[in-house]
This record gives structure tokens, C-alpha cells and sequence, in this order.
């Protein structure tokens, strides 16, 4: 019999992680996939990206409409109570052999609740990372502990997750499956994506992935003076949105201000997984308080100056240079970054979140774990 498998897709963040196992799993034999789109996915405001989803040619089992036109933090938290009761009745029905859930988003905290009290074993993508500036970090930690199967990105995490008391046989390091994109995914030429953008990339570009730093009271608190090195930066910058957190209205009306001040700028709403690949192999600079600032970047050893706190905590390739959330300091590292040796200097480095292989591992054990009681009953160690 297959098997069903239900996978939870929330934004464009996590879709661009879960398209390849999405691929793999829609094309196994043994597998009756049903994919559950919910929240920041179904906003036109952010682009609307379950459209990018349908174009990829995979089936909707469900969309969950949950995400409240909101710009703080009670917003936050009454999507996922709206998300938890539509996802009751949802996966009630389906009752899917497994849930996978992925990385960090709270969107995430409310089907592993429903699934809690439903009794359906949850797998788990990127458990056991850092990231102390964000309640991120805490939502990891809280899926960890729900889920039965993990799937982590470097030996690190896997070692945390098991440290948080997880049996052994449960967790397997697979790598960050965005990454498969590299191996498997044919990148856009520099003409190609200078054709589908509109932009010319000949003049020294800089990409910004900025978001609300959500374990703060004010989540916006290191903008000014991100925003205030950028005016001084020569590069053309290209911002990618902020996620759709507390705060992160704010941002978009500043960066769009900003875009009208600074020539040559450009406000991405959304960019699909394969061209924001080959925008990172293409271009100079990253500045960014994103995880993929840190997860991505070193797979092209793209120079990266992660800025302020919301990633403190999380492992770093040699590529990344660290700032604080001060002007001086941001353009100080921009500039140790565009030094004549520092990217030479990065020949050879390897990621530490994978090699591409992460698709392949995550299907293989989704569909040979046994299920039933053994997998929901977790032993302490």
C-alpha cells in the first residue's frame, strides 16, 4: 500500500527548501502526496506564491487560509490559531501515515499541534540549529520535541537534536535540501537572468534579505542603521522582501522609500528558488540577517555580511563576516568583503549545510521507517 505523506509548505522561504524532496516524493511509487499550502503562500501582498507552486506542476491537497493583514505580534499569534483550526478539520480528513514540517516559521507551530493531539508521527527538516535573535530558535527547539523523524542540515545539529533527548535512530543529517538546487537545478546565465529581471549586472551588485528581529520588542530596532549604510554603499542593491513577521510592514514601506531615493535599486516581492540561486551566483555581496545568508551563500562563497543579532548562534562558513547593527561597523565588514583577496581566499571552502544529496536521504527514509505505534512512542534516553 503507499504510503500518504502530507507536507506543509508555509512561504516562499520553505518552499524553495522543499521543492526537490516535493519532486521525489510526487514521483515515488510508493507515495500518495498531499501537499497543504497555507499562509504567507495565499497573500497577494507577498506575492501570492502559491502560483509558483501550481506552475511546478504539483497538486494542492489543501490551502489553509490563516495569515491576518496584520503588522504585529498579536497578528502573529492569532494565525496560528486560525491556521489550527482549519488545519484541524483538514488534517482530520486526510489523516495522513506522516507530516513533514520544515525548519523554524511559528506558522508551523499550529499542524504540529493539530498532529499532537491527532496522533500523526511528524518528520522533521533542520532541526537542532541556532539562531538566538528570533523566536525561531524557540519554534525549532518545540518541533523538535513533537516530532518523531529528524532530518538535520549539519552534524552539529544533529548532535543538539539528540542532546534534547531524542533517540539516535530518529535523526539523520541529510543537509539543507535547498541546496540540491545547485546539483540538480540548471542556474540561469548571467544574460539569461539579466533578460528575466530586466536589470543589467554589470556594474558591482549587492543583494539585502533583511527581516524583523522577532525576539526583540521592537522588531525593527537595527534598521536605521542597516539603512544608513546602505545609502553610503556605490553597489547597486537588490532588497528580496522581508517575511511576513511583526514589523515587517515597516520594513517594506522603508525599503521602497529607499528604492526611490538610490538609483539603480530594486524591490523584489518574490523571487522563485531557481532564479534567487542564480541571482546569488551572479552577484558581488550579500547583506542579510537571513538564513539563507548563512545556509546558502557559502555553496558559491559569495561574500556575506550577516548583520545584528537575529542569526547569533548559528554555524558559519568562512565567507560569512559578521557586524553589528551600526553603520560603521556594517560598512567596515562591506568593505573587508570586497577586498581583492578575501574572495579568493574562499577557493575550495565547503558548505557545512550539504552537498545537494538531502532529497535523496530525506524520501529514502520517509518510505522505509516503519510506522505505527513504535515510531509514536518516543523512549527517553
Amino acid at each position: 500500500m503507499k504510503r500518504t505523506i502530507a507536507v506543509v509548505t508555509t512561504s516562499r522561504a520553505d518552499y524553495s527548501h522543499l521543492y526537490w524532496p516535493l519532486h521525489d516524493l510526487a514521483r515515488h511509487p510508493d507515495v500518495d502526496l498531499k501537499l497543504i499550502v497555507m499562509g504567507s503562500h495565499l497573500s497577494p501582498e507577498f506575492g501570492a506564491t502559491v502560483g509558483e507552486i501550481e506552475r511546478d506542476g504539483f497538486a494542492i491537497a489543501a490551502r489553509i487560509e490563516c495569515l491576518l493583514s496584520s503588522d504585529t505580534d498579536v497578528g502573529m499569534a492569532k494565525t496560528i490559531g486560525v491556521a489550527t483550526l482549519s488545519l484541524a478539520d483538514c488534517l482530520g480528513q486526510l489523516r495522513p501515515d506522516l507530516l513533514v514540517l520544515i525548519a523554524d516559521r511559528y506558522e508551523m507551530l499550529a499542524p504540529a499541534s493539530v498532529a499532537l493531539a491527532l496522533r500523526i508521527p511528524i518528520a522533521h527538516i533542520e532541526g537542532g540549529e541556532i539562531s538566538e535573535g528570533a523566536i525561531d530558535d524557540a519554534v525549532r527547539n518545540a518541533l523538535t520535541k513533537l516530532s518523531h523523524i529528524h532530518f538535520t542540515s549539519t552534524i552539529a545539529a544533529r548532535a543538539r537534536v539528540i542532546a534534547l533527548g531524542e533517540e539516535e535512530w530518529r535523526v539523520h543529517r541529510a543537509g539543507a535540501p535547498s541546496i540540491d538546487h545547485l546539483l540538480r537545478s540548471t542556474l540561469y546565465t548571467r544574460e539569461e537572468l539579466e533578460n528575466l529581471l530586466q536589470v543589467e549586472l554589470t556594474h558591482p551588485t549587492a543583494v539585502v534579505a533583511y527581516h524583523p528581529v522577532t525576539i526583540a520588542r521592537n522588531t525593527t530596532r537595527e534598521a536605521d542603521e542597516l539603512f544608513a549604510a546602505l545609502r553610503e554603499l556605490p553597489e547597486r542593491i537588490f532588497f528580496c522582501y522581508p517575511n511576513c513577521d511583526a514589523g515587517s510592514r515597516d520594513l517594506i514601506d522603508r525599503t521602497q522609500q529607499f528604492a526611490k531615493e538610490k538609483s539603480g535599486t530594486r524591490v523584489f516581492i518574490n523571487l522563485p528558488a531557481l532564479t534567487y540561486w542564480s541571482l546569488l551566483k551572479s552577484v558581488d555581496l550579500m547583506i542579510a540577517n537571513s538564513s539563507s545568508g548563512i545556509m546558502e551563500t557559502p555553496s558559491f562563497a559569495l561574500p556575506t555580511v550577516n548583520v545584528g543579532m537575529r542569526q547569533q548562534g548559528r554555524e558559519r562558513a568562512p565567507n560569512i563576516l559578521d557586524a553589528a547593527p551600526d553603520k560603521t561597523d556594517i560598512l567596515a565588514k562591506v568593505a573587508a568583503a570586497r577586498d581583492s583577496a578575501f574572495r579568493p581566499s574562499l577557493t575550495g571552502m565547503k558548505n557545512p549545510y550539504g552537498d545537494g544529496h538531502a532529497s535523496k536521504e530525506i524520501v529514502r527514509v520517509l518510505t522505509s521507517v516503519p510506522l505505527g505505534e513504535d515510531l509514536l512512542v518516543k523512549k527517553s534516553r
